[in-house]
């Protein structure tokens, strides 16, 4: 199957970037290239785009994808989260613009074998975006303790269930391992009443919360926001393209802390520590997709962009 993800909010994103064409940007979360294909179009002879993304899949779609562009593009294959390291590496100090597109590809869902879904109740239970990484969806599910397995469906599925949905899943496995996700799907199913089966597939969020688990999405996100912005050349702007509500809170509160940086005291009547805002956020609220997108790629539905400009003061 080929790497194949639209690219959602893409107007918005690149008109947000405010793309310089001599300028340096790095895609976090390369996928397919969908933005990275239109960033480099606006890039110059000096521009340059660097390309991340620790899916085998996605960096052997998007070498074809920017072979166009030739040496104006840099591909590695990592987390988003070692960017610093990455940088440091090509020998790159300042950056104008990050992207990150924290959602899922079309391609990592409608590939079996990649076991993101819930739809193919043949999918084996992977969910690992890097192929290289041990932990898989199948150890979470038959090894985390019910406990555990109770903690990521209530925090990362915002399942009201997941106490149920976690005893349902250690009885099931004491009689034989849990390995697809049709398997899975029937425990889920038996856990939930009936009556709320209907608002929706009963196992999206624990398979978003697994996914989650497995990846680290939320840490890797919390980790990484700061030290991108400190990587922002003068007006260098950080886009980040969300899919549900944890994401977007994290980025809403860290875009927040770096414009209020003040450590004082709030009973302090003048600031004394000298901590200057690191910039500010462009989006008071978040840029969401259109009706007509939406009808056009159903997966945009619940997409959120926000953008944080460097000030240097």
């Amino acid at each position: 199957m080929e790497f194949n993800h639209k690219s959602v909010l893409l107007e918005e994103t690149i008109k947000s970037l405010d793309i310089k064409p001599d300028g340096i940007y790095v895609d976090g979360t390369l996928g397919g290239a969908g933005h990275s294909y239109h960033i480099c179009e606006k890039l110059g002879d000096k521009g340059r785009l660097i390309g991340i993304d620790q899916d085998e899949d996605a960096i052997r779609a998007a070498t074809e994808r920017l072979k166009p562009f030739g040496a104006k593009v840099t591909i590695v294959r990592d987390n988003y989260c070692n960017m610093m390291k990455v940088l440091d590496e090509l020998g790159i100090d300042k950056v104008d613009g990050i992207l990150l597109d924290i959602g899922v590809s079309s391609y990592q869902l409608d590939t079996a074998q990649r076991g993101f879904t819930y739809n193919d109740e043949d999918a084996v239970l992977d969910m690992r975006m890097d192929n290289r990484q041990e932990l898989t969806a199948e150890d979470v599910v038959n090894d985390y303790s019910e406990m555990e397995l109770f903690r990521i469906i209530k925090n990362y599925g915002e399942d009201k269930f997941a106490k149920n949905i976690a005893k349902h899943i250690v009885a099931a496995r004491q009689k034989e391992r849990i390995r697809t996700a049709g398997q899975l799907n029937e425990i889920i199913r038996a856990a939930i009443p009936a009556k709320f089966r209907q608002n929706g597939h009963p196992a999206k969020k624990t398979f978003q919360a697994i996914r989650i688990e497995v990846n680290r999405e939320l840490e890797v996100l919390e980790k990484s926001i700061d030290e991108m912005i400190d990587r922002l050349s003068d007006k260098g702007r950080l886009c980040i393209i969300t899919f549900h509500s944890l994401e977007d809170r994290i980025v809403k509160n860290k875009f927040r802390d770096n414009v209020n940086t003040c450590t004082c005291p709030p009973d302090f009547p003048v600031c004394v520590c000298n901590n200057k805002p690191k910039g500010i956020v462009v989006t008071r609220k978040p840029i969401v997709p259109g009706d007509e997108e939406i009808a056009e790629n159903k997966r945009s539905k619940s997409s959120k962009l926000r953008v944080f400009e460097r000030q240097i003061n």
